[in-house]
Order: C-alpha cells, then structure tokens, then sequence
C-alpha cells in the first residue's frame, strides 16, 4: 500500500509548481528503483501512465476499466506449497512494478472501500488512505493542509 500511495503521490504541487517523480529519468530512475523497480524507460513509462489512470478513478474521473490495456499477458499462476495455496504474478519484465501497484489498488479497495481518496484541499493534488474508525479523515496531512483549511474556514467566518 505504501508503494501505491507513493506512486499516486508522485506529481505533487510545491509552491505551486507541479514536480513530477517520475519525469526526470534520473530521478525516475532512483525513485524506481526504491520501490523495487529497475528504472528503465519502459518502465517508467507504465508506471506514469499507471499513476495517470489511477489518480482519476480514485477522482472518480476514470473507469477501472481504463487498467485493461495495462494488464494484458500478466498471469496469476497457482502454486501449492506446505502453507496452502500461493499466487504468483507473471508479467512482462518492464511491467511487474505498475501491475503489483494496480493489485495493491485493487487489494485496498477490496478491503478498505472508499478509504482511497483525494485530499480534500482543492490546491493540494495528493492522496490518503483513511486508516481512522470513523472513516472522515478529510486531508493528506492535518498538519499542512487541515490546518490551511480550518484556518482559511475561520478566516471567512470572521471576515
């Protein structure tokens, strides 16, 4: 799950300005690689596009049907062991990292529905997993964006 967030969270606003993870191949290439990848422009490439497709079905912009195309060849293959029965993916190379992040997007929706959201801040583009109770947690950090938002609500309320 940590690698998903990671990868939708990869193109954030600072100071306004977008910075994209995953554009430069340089820092594509580290940033891959620290999630297990090797850092080749094919799979750069997939995972960018993978992040794209996400960001907009978690926005409710996107059908999960846009993941067909990138799923296409991966197999899950069964494997009996001593310990029950174990799945292995196979995939092409290139693409094995963007497939393990669209299975843990599926896992997470599966177990925590609708705890995948955006951040509720309309100048922030990044995303949280709710992990509270109550399932409100409305913000990426309270610490950055709740409190610019309460601040900005208590500003209007005493204007």
């Amino acid at each position: 799950m940590d690698t998903l967030l990671d990868l939708l969270n990869s193109r954030p606003l600072v100071d306004g300005e977008e910075r994209d993870a995953l554009g430069d191949p340089a820092e594509g290439r580290r940033w891959a690689r620290e999630h297990g990848g090797d850092g080749s422009l094919a799979e750069l490439a997939l995972l960018r596009e993978t992040r794209d497709i996400l960001q907009g079905i978690v926005r409710g912009e996107t059908s999960p049907a846009a993941l067909n195309p990138l799923l296409e060849g991966v197999l899950q293959i069964p494997e009996i062991t001593s310990e029950g029965i174990q799945w292995t993916v196979r995939t092409p190379p290139a693409a094995r990292p963007a497939v393990e992040v669209i299975l843990a997007w599926a896992a997470t929706e599966k177990q925590m529905p609708g705890r995948l959201r955006p951040c509720s801040n309309d100048e922030c583009r990044l995303f949280l997993l709710d992990r509270s109770r109550a399932n409100r947690a409305r913000w990426c950090s309270m610490a950055v964006c709740g409190n610019r938002e309460k601040a900005r609500r208590h500003y209007e309320r005493n204007r």
